[in-house]
């Protein structure tokens, strides 16, 4: 039997590549405790890692801004071979390249059965709803590793059609498994539409993801802020127009310079809880995208929210931002009859709509979020080079499956 090895938190801004026990097909301990069911997972399938990529939201556990314990494993998007199935596998088979959503569903419960898979309430004793080596989210053993575990695989698992196509697309198809669901689900949710115009905070792989969701969705302008001259310049390889906020202009203003007026039809914050304030040199300011969302939005407009927030954050800049309180002006957004729209991206909402927008050749979003291809054991680096802001969405190819010419 094969080994495994797997991306692992070592402390506040350390990853290792270490080797694991190659998976079984059971869940988590503490899950199957929990919630009174058998261990063993006849339900399960494992994978043979093609691709799997470096999140923000691994960021912020790598950085200490959660409750993450050192050995905390990483991954949670997952694209891979199918090389073992359980007994109850039933429609998913052996040699089937597959993309996995982050959210780990049953498929038996409410929430499923209503489309709500973000918050599952069968697979993680914490709260609704779990992910893949993620902080809090159930013990399920991450995915940026040679091999994992899919529970509950005829439900979670999405089957690419045509294995050479899929290797040949590869790149693209990877960001099903999070990016690129979640930042159309910021973009939906906010209600971009047919001639929006849109504000995007962030220009991270969640935030171009979104401002490259929100074209498809009919957006007449789509506006990206953020302090990354070069992440700004990638949302421009695609179209979007860009906002500096390292500038001491208002944000208003600047968006008043594109539009013709300071608001916008929809607002997507891609940020999360590390959010700074405007200006060169700004300091952690965590309510300023939902505040700025609030302020350019116009009245009656959608506010998305995939950007992460979390219920602990030891790096906090006060006692209430770390535990998730932050100051959030909500009379502004009442006064203006916003709708706010939070929460892990429902993955299965979405994923196959958008897998057939990229067989079509109808998304690069390989190219608007600039994906480059690098080993499992270069992923300590690609961490680093990630969290100093570059323009670059690192997909990890652990067993060296993607091909050359993939993209």
């Amino acid at each position: 039997m094969p080994g495994n090895r797997v991306v692992v938190y070592k402390g506040p801004g350390e990853v290792a590549v270490e080797s694991i026990d190659y998976p079984k097909l059971e869940i988590p301990q503490e899950v199957a405790d929990h919630f009174g069911i058998s261990k063993a997972a006849p339900h399960a399938a494992i994978l043979k890692l093609v691709a799997t990529n470096i999140c923000g939201s691994d960021q912020h556990m790598v950085r200490g801004r959660t409750t993450a314990p050192v050995g905390q494993t990483l991954g949670h998007e997952i694209t891979g071979e199918v090389v073992d199935v359980g007994d109850d596998v039933l429609f998913v088979k052996k040699g089937d390249i597959v993309s996995t959503p982050f959210n780990i569903a049953c498929g038996r419960c409410r929430m499923c059965n209503e489309g709500k898979t973000g918050i599952c309430l069968n697979v993680n004793p914490a709260r609704a709803g779990a992910a893949y080596g993620y902080v809090d989210m159930g013990g399920w053993i991450g995915g940026q590793a040679e091999y994992v575990m899919i529970p509950y695989a005829d439900f979670n698992l999405l089957k690419f059609p045509d294995r050479d196509q899929a290797l040949e697309k590869i790149l693209d198809l990877t960001m099903l498994s999070d990016i690129f669901p979640t930042g159309y689900h910021g973009a939906y949710t906010a209600g971009v539409t047919t001639g929006s115009t849109v504000y995007v905070a962030g220009a991270g792989p969640v935030g171009l993801a979104a401002a490259y969701a929100a074209q498809l969705l009919g957006a007449s302008v789509v506006i990206v802020g953020d302090m990354n001259p070069e992440r700004l310049q990638q949302a421009r390889s695609f179209g979007a127009e860009t906002v500096d906020l390292s500038q001491d202009a208002s944000l208003a203003d600047q968006i008043e310079q594109i539009v013709g007026e300071p608001e916008v039809d929809a607002a997507i914050d891609a940020v999360g809880f590390e959010a700074r304030g405007h200006g060169e040199g700004a300091a952690e300011a965590p309510a300023t995208v939902l505040n700025d969302a609030m302020t350019i939005a116009r009245a009656g407009a959608g506010v998305g929210v995939p950007g992460l927030y979390v219920t602990g954050d030891p790096g906090g800049i006060d006692e209430n931002a770390k535990v998730g309180q932050i100051g959030m002006r909500l009379g502004l957004g009442w006064a203006k009859s916003h709708s706010f729209f939070t929460g892990q991206c429902p993955v299965k909402r979405y994923n196959r709509q958008l897998m057939n927008m990229i067989l079509a050749d109808k998304a690069d979003i390989a190219k608007a979020v600039n994906a480059v291809t690098i080993t499992l054991d270069e992923a300590p680096e690609g961490y680093s080079e990630f969290d100093k802001g570059a323009a670059k969405k690192f997909v990890i190819n652990p067993n060296g499956m993607i091909p050359q010419s993939a993209g």
